[in-house]
Order: C-alpha cells, then sequence, then structure tokens
C-alpha cells in the first residue's frame, strides 16, 4: 500500500509536468498518450524514490500533498517551456522588422493558425528537443528531482521567486539576441530610405521599401539561421539544470 501512495504522488507530478511541458502540451499531442508516459515514468521512478507515507495522512493533508506535487509538476513544466516562448519572441520581432508578421499557416503542434515564422521556430525547437536527446536528460532530472525536493516537502520561498523573475528576463534578451542580425538590417535599410526620402522628396520611400526590407530581411535569417539553432539550442541544454534548480529551490524552507 505505501509503494502504490508514494506511486501515485511520483505519477502526480510527472502528469503535471508533461501537462506544461513544451510538446507533450501540445493539443496535437494524445491525452491517453500523455497519461500512459506519465505512468510509465512513475513506474519507471517510483522504486527509487524514499517512502512519502502518504496512505498514513489524514483526508485533507492528503489531499495538499497531492496538490502540493501537482504545483511543482506544473512549475517544473512552466520552466521548460520558458525557452519556447524565447523562440516565440524571436519569431515575432522578425516578423515584425521583415514585415510578414500578417503571414499566418496552421501550426499542427498548437491546432491554431499563427505566423509563418512562429510556427518555423516553434519546430525547430521541438526538433532540437528531441535531436539532442534532452528528453532524456530530462528524465533524469525528474528522477533527481525526488532527490532534491522529496514528496510533500515543497515550499515557496524569495529565492524561488526571484529565480522566476530572472528567466523571465533572460526570455527577452534570447529572443532579442536571436533576432539582432535582422533587426539591425531592418535599421540599416529604414536608415538607407531616410536619406533617399531627403535627397527625392517625391520618392514614395516608405511603399519602395517594402520589397527591400523582405528580400534582406529573408537573407539575413537564412544565412544565420545556422547561429540562431546553435544559441537555440545553448539555451535548451540548460533545461536539466534549470529543473534540478527549481526544485532545489521549492525544499528551501
Amino acid at each position: 500500500m505505501t509503494e502504490i501512495s508514494t506511486g501515485m504522488m511520483v505519477f502526480v507530478r510527472c502528469g503535471a509536468m508533461l501537462l506544461a511541458f513544451p510538446v507533450f502540451s501540445s493539443p496535437q499531442f494524445p491525452v491517453r498518450l500523455r497519461i500512459a508516459l506519465a505512468l510509465m515514468v512513475s513506474v519507471i521512478v517510483t522504486p527509487g524514490v524514499a517512502n512519502a507515507g502518504v496512505s498514513e495522512l489524514p483526508f485533507w493533508d492528503l489531499v495538499i500533498a497531492f496538490v502540493k506535487e501537482v504545483g511543482v509538476g506544473l512549475l517544473m513544466g512552466g520552466v521548460a517551456k520558458v525557452a519556447f516562448h524565447a523562440l516565440e519572441l524571436f519569431a515575432g520581432l522578425v516578423g515584425v522588422e521583415i514585415g510578414l508578421n500578417t503571414a499566418s499557416v496552421f501550426n499542427p503542434l498548437m491546432e491554431s493558425r499563427t505566423e509563418a515564422f512562429g510556427t518555423l521556430t516553434y519546430l525547430l525547437g521541438a526538433m532540437l528537443l528531441f535531436t539532442l536527446d534532452l528528453h532524456h536528460w530530462m528524465l533524469g532530472a525528474f528522477q533527481s528531482s525526488f532527490k532534491l525536493l522529496p514528496l510533500q516537502h515543497a515550499t515557496l520561498s524569495m529565492p524561488l521567486y526571484h529565480n522566476i523573475v530572472a528567466r523571465t528576463s533572460q526570455v527577452f534578451q534570447s529572443g532579442l539576441i536571436m533576432a539582432a542580425p535582422v533587426m539591425a538590417i531592418s535599421f540599416l535599410i529604414s536608415l538607407i530610405f531616410a536619406m533617399l526620402n531627403r535627397a527625392v522628396p517625391s520618392m514614395n520611400v516608405f511603399a519602395e521599401s517594402f520589397g527591400f526590407r523582405i528580400l534582406a530581411g529573408l537573407l539575413v535569417f537564412g544565412l544565420t539561421l545556422n547561429l540562431t539553432a546553435q544559441h537555440a539550442a545553448n539555451y535548451l541544454r540548460r533545461l536539466p539544470d534549470d529543473l534540478s534548480q527549481v526544485a532545489r529551490l521549492l525544499s528551501l524552507s
């Protein structure tokens, strides 16, 4: 009975994490498969988890314990999803600078229509997540989270709050770094056409600059896509350590 109750707690934390985890939280990902994956992970991880003594708790204390594990799982999955928010910010900045932000396509992972660059970067992040074998590293980080944060010991603290705020600022920093080349060429084109407007006042600079902005933006985007992928890969490689750090901060009283 004790092993079953501990396994249920592990299943709740894993299921909540997958509910917010990128790619697995997609509406296109079957719910039954997500539940089966959480069940399989809990079966693998539970033998190495210390006994939580859940079966001895009163009913309301048991409910509070399960709510805590749901919160821990959602927070861990949300931290992993922050990296994809950086890619979405990068896609939005590139779309605005090039002028193709109104072009939308169907995103199969979100079951909705999003900007073309948004879908491209989301698929790029999903590809890097599995190509770099990060899903296995994330599984290892999830297993080690029970040593850093035992069951029923999650608490909120100011260091955790500061850590979440710092991660939010890193989203904007990473998005700006990846979009910097396209933003630079867009600014250069705007400067050139502003000078042409002073030299030829009769010229419709606003309309004429669209073609050059799209052509130069796409060219720079294609030439720097390898650097963008490398920066995104370096950002994604930190995810296992980020999960461990969040679990460590949640254990602080």
